[in-house]
């Protein structure tokens, strides 16, 4: 076991004397929540949208002052009026407005004689967000035109009452999870496979080989420091992190037990996926050309930005076995839907499988040889 914890402090000695290190392991992931968390999922306001209004009768009206209305409140958009139809269209096309609504002609007699009444909504739908955005209030708009006057006493439609069991999840709170896992893969990757490779090239594995060590003990004295470094950047980032954004279940002792519990899990398939992945590689330009390639195939599948059930079915057999997908299911879990053991309970027994077994079949492949 001296032998063991020998190898454990080199490791963490040397880490903790590289700050730098240490703390451009954490920035990537702050940055990301900070910017993404603040860049996406907010509500599309500031469009422009054009109204060519062929009708100009009182129903015609109506609609614009609903227009008005929304760059009033929600300010989703505002109009722009137009004379040509040809010219909105031909500005929706090259980008310069977002959208343009066409009033037919005749539109209000047709309105108050029940004669389909249409409006057209012309859309650029190269950008899907914003595209999305003002269908969604257009339909919205004329649901409510379509509401009579006079309600009926008796209720004809069928109505979708909708309960949400959460208060509104701010996107910076939905990637949080995701950032905890990529500071920890990103820890593991450089304060594991990289230095691992490094030492390895620069002699230090062979002062190693030359002393009573073991394979056993060179093996789990490596792992168990780069899971260290890792569970040491998850706790970090799992502070910091839902400081940020505004999660207070980080104070509620049962949930940071459930938090350490997926901090170690995830630690350990990390460090046993890294080590399985460059017990035998030799270069150390290897570990720096896969980064990015790692990062890709593993984060983005994981439902870290955008929701698995998205995906195509390829992409999905990706995530059934990305050790990143039950990472990210147990964090969302703990931080945002304030579950209990029992709900990562199935996450926590494939991170310490996945990380084990990875490590175990790792062991036999690690050359205990000059």
């Amino acid at each position: 076991m001296n032998r063991f914890f020998a190898i454990v402090e080199r490791e963490m000695r040397k880490f903790f004397r590289s700050p730098v290190l240490m703390i451009m392991s954490l920035m990537l992931p702050l940055v990301q929540l900070f910017i993404l968390g603040n860049a996406f999922g907010g509500k599309i306001t500031g469009t422009r949208v054009a109204v060519v209004d062929h009708d100009h009768g009182p129903e015609a009206v109506k609609v614009k002052e609903a227009f008005d209305a929304i760059a009033v409140n929600i300010k989703t958009f505002t109009t722009v009026d137009y004379d040509d139809e040809n010219l909105a269209r031909e500005d929706v096309r090259e980008g310069r407005i977002d959208a343009a609504v066409i009033i037919p002609a005749q539109f209000s007699r047709r309105v108050y004689a029940n004669d389909a009444p249409r409006i057209g909504l012309v859309v650029d739908n190269t950008d899907q967000f914003v595209s999305s955005a003002i269908e969604t209030e257009m339909q919205s708009l004329v649901d409510a035109l379509n509401q009579p006057v006079i309600q009926d006493r008796v209720v004809k439609q069928i109505a979708l009452e909708i309960v949400e069991l959460y208060p509104y999840v701010q996107y910076m709170k939905y990637l949080l999870s995701g950032c905890i896992g990529l500071a920890m893969y990103i820890s593991v990757m450089i304060g594991g496979g990289m230095l691992y490779i490094d030492d390895k090239a620069r002699g230090v594995h062979e002062g190693y080989l030359v002393t009573p060590i073991s394979k056993l003990e060179m093996v789990m004295g490596l792992n168990v420091a780069g899971a260290l470094k890792a569970v040491l950047a998850g706790i970090c980032i799992t502070a910091i992190g839902s400081l940020m954004a505004g999660l207070g279940v980080i104070f509620h002792p049962e949930a940071i037990i459930n938090l350490l519990l997926l901090i170690v899990g995830t630690s350990i398939a990390f460090n046993g996926m890294m080590f399985l992945m460059m017990v035998r590689v030799d270069d150390p330009l290897v570990p720096r050309a896969m980064f990015g390639v790692l990062n890709t195939l593993l984060y983005f599948p994981s439902g870290a930005i955008y929701p698995i059930t998205a995906f195509p079915k390829w992409l999905r057999a990706i995530a059934v076995v990305d050790p990143f997908t039950y990472a990210i299911h147990g964090f969302q879990s703990i931080l945002l839907r304030d579950g209990d053991f029992v709900s990562i309970q199935r996450d926590l027994l494939f991170l310490f499988a996945f990380g084990f077994g990875a490590l175990f079949l790792a062991t036999p492949l690690f050359k205990r040889t000059l």
